[in-house]
């Protein structure tokens, strides 16, 4: 199935070809149909927005669960789209796993989002504990279920990205098969407990580990509609060729 988005996370890098030659490249790479969304660290948000050709959107790693106030170090998202990002990563597995983020606290930044007129990409997804104890359909429909926020009524467009923590940095790969059992559950959390709509409409992105490598057996099997992609948005070329699979 051919990618509808393609998102480059760089965590806390730049892309070591420079942001200007990343771009350029991205914006003349192949006739892929995905949408292009390349999320930099705060600071170089700008940069990115200035210097993204027309195929590619900018977009946030994250946002506070507050649109403002006394919370020292943190970004607002009406702050991103006062950049010109028009995305934010929400939830993201790092954000829970190293931060500390609830559930509570991942619905509420995706409402803010929402009212601050950005378009989510809510991350879900199970540890290597959880899926042995074969609870990753439940885990990760009860994350579905705790992001019902009544903003989800208004917003547009909003996607979903399924990231096993078990597959992020640790050389391990979910086959396309995996992930399309747990494209299955998340459709049918989707089902009872979001509004009906996102049922189909709702984008499914797959993020853990994705590379060239392993993007063909997703693509063919995963039942997705894109990735979000770590280490290898960080290379042009390698990105360009998970975009185009």
């Amino acid at each position: 199935m051919p990618a509808r988005y393609a998102i480059a996370n760089w965590k806390m890098n730049l892309p070591p070809e420079g942001i200007e030659t990343y771009l350029k490249a991205l914006g003349a790479g192949g006739n892929g149909a995905a949408r292009i969304v390349v999320a930099p660290p705060f600071l170089y948000l700008k940069d990115v927005v200035s210097l993204a050709r027309s195929r590619v959107a900018v977009g946030g790693q994250n946002c506070a669960d507050q649109p403002s106030g006394p919370l020292t170090g943190e970004v607002s998202a009406p702050m991103l789209r006062e950049c010109g990002a028009e995305f934010v990563i929400i939830g993201h597995s790092e954000r829970r796993t190293l931060f500390g983020e609830t559930d509570a606290m991942v619905a509420r930044k995706l409402g803010v989002a929402i009212e601050s007129g950005l378009t989510p990409i809510l991350c879900i997804g199970e540890d290597q504990k959880i899926r042995d104890a074969g609870e990753a359909g439940i885990f990760v429909s009860n994350q579905v279920k705790s992001a019902a926020v009544p903003p989800l009524q208004k917003v547009k467009t909003l996607l979903l990205a399924y990231e096993p923590v078990w597959a992020i940095g640790t050389g391990r790969n979910a086959t396309g098969a995996m992930v399309r059992e747990m494209v299955t559950e998340i459709r049918s959390a989707l089902e009872r407990f979001w509004p009906s709509r996102f049922v189909q409409s709702a984008p499914i992105l797959y993020g853990g580990s994705v590379t060239p490598d392993n993007v063909a057996d997703l693509a063919a099997n995963g039942q997705i509609d894109g990735y979000l992609v770590g280490g290898a948005s960080l290379d042009s070329r390698k990105f360009l060729a998970i975009t185009t699979a």
